[in-house]
């Protein structure tokens, strides 16, 4: 018999895996869990075999508490059961330690055998995040991004608004609105305070040495 602990700040989400998994005599749920810091503590008090674990979660979110388990060096597995599927999202969790990524919207049949799976240790990923993940490391970001983006993307990190970039690059400020929208688009982000952090997240920029 597998058990699981379901992680996941919804009550519906975790209730709706609970009786789905407690109609399959081979799973056996052992507890529920609302954010990162109580997956870890029944990790520790259960060691289950597997752990779905959303990511965004308050407190404690799941890239977190995937580290925290990793560093416990538990038998625990960790699949992680979420709708995002951005870079930001799914290399984070896997880099951290998650055994699998899948997402919400997967078939009960795909779900059960994620799980199976992940609890005999082997890496489970959506065919949706395989894709991202291969298109990843064929065209790596620092490579799409052209020379200037790098140069805009660097002097809006140090808290340059779009008319001082231009100043400072002696270019229009429409020129480095259009380098903006195609950084955001490259990143997959809505925002230049997101493009910073993703850029940041993928060591695109390194923060200043004191």
């Amino acid at each position: 018999m597998i058990t699981l602990v379901i992680a996941d700040d919804h009550p519906v989400v975790r209730d709706g895996l609970s009786g789905m998994f407690a109609a399959d005599p081979d799973f056996e749920v052992v507890g529920q869990a609302g954010d990162g810091a109580e997956a870890v503590r029944l990790a520790r008090a259960l060691v289950p075999d597997v752990i779905l674990m959303d990511l965004r979660m308050p407190g404690m979110d799941g890239v977190a508490a995937i580290t925290e388990l990793a560093r416990l060096e538990l038998a625990t597995r960790v699949l992680v059961l979420t709708t995002y599927d951005t870079d930001s999202y799914v290399v984070p969790a896997i880099e951290a330690g998650a055994t699998g990524y899948l997402l919400k919207d997967a078939p009960r049949e795909e779900l059960v055998h994620a799980v199976r799976a992940a609890a005999r240790g082997e890496s489970v990923l959506s065919p949706a995040v395989a894709q991202r993940l291969m298109s990843r490391f064929r065209t790596p970001v620092a490579d799409a991004l052209s020379a200037r983006e790098l140069e805009v993307l660097q002097l809006v990190a140090a808290g340059n608004n779009n008319r001082e970039a231009a100043r400072l690059l002696f270019i229009s400020e429409a020129t480095v609105k259009t380098h903006l929208l195609n950084i955001y688009a490259k990143l997959e982000v809505n925002d230049r305070a997101a493009a910073v952090a993703e850029a940041f997240n993928r060591g695109l920029l390194t923060p200043k040495q004191a």
